[in-house]
């Protein structure tokens, strides 16, 4: 079996790029392309990792049948961190890349953000679960506190700050899958 060929397939089944597959198992862009053309081999821990951001397992991998999971667990969630925008991201339904709609749980530390999301087609929303934020959909700035939510198309582009000072927790959900 060739795992290169096969994790090539995968991505592009889920419609990521090499660069989104490495951002998100937090590897090189240069090291997705070396695997997929079967230059190099992954460790076990790092092929794991990898099938995880492609909504997968080794069992799935290997065996070609796909068993259907309903209930996830925080062990199935795939997490990434970043320092520089202060920012956590979960993916609470790892296969979410395969689904029409992929639902995330974004922790803002204070003066937290999101990276400005370029215009897309599909739709988004948002719930606040604690503190409050800042909106920013093309040039207008909205706010939305603890209890709220938000909905809009994403036809600009759009990102999310923490207003105040104890950050922000809120659960967001995109049409299609674009975290």
């Amino acid at each position: 079996m060739k795992i290169g060929t096969k994790l090539k397939e995968l991505r592009m089944q889920k419609g990521l790029t090499q660069e989104e597959l490495a951002d998100r198992a937090e590897l090189s862009k240069g090291f997705i392309s070396q695997l997929e053309r079967d230059l190099t081999s992954p460790s076990i821990a790092t092929l794991v990792d990898i099938l995880q951001c492609l909504g997968t397992d080794l069992e799935e991998f290997f065996s070609g049948t796909a068993a259907e999971q309903v209930v996830f667990k925080k062990s199935d969630y795939f997490e990434k961190e970043d320092a520089e925008l202060r920012n956590r991201i979960e993916w609470i339904i790892p296969n979410a890349q395969k689904n029409m709609m992929e639902p995330i749980l974004l922790t803002l530390e204070p003066e937290g953000e999101t990276y400005p999301d370029n215009p897309h087609e599909g739709e988004e929303f948002g719930y606040i679960l604690s503190g409050s934020i800042e909106l920013y959909i093309g040039n207008k700035k909205f706010k939305a506190k603890k209890g709220e939510s938000f909905y809009f198309l994403p036809n600009k582009t759009h990102y999310v700050k923490a207003a105040g000072k104890q950050g922000a927790v809120l659960l967001w959900i995109s049409t299609p899958p674009s975290f």
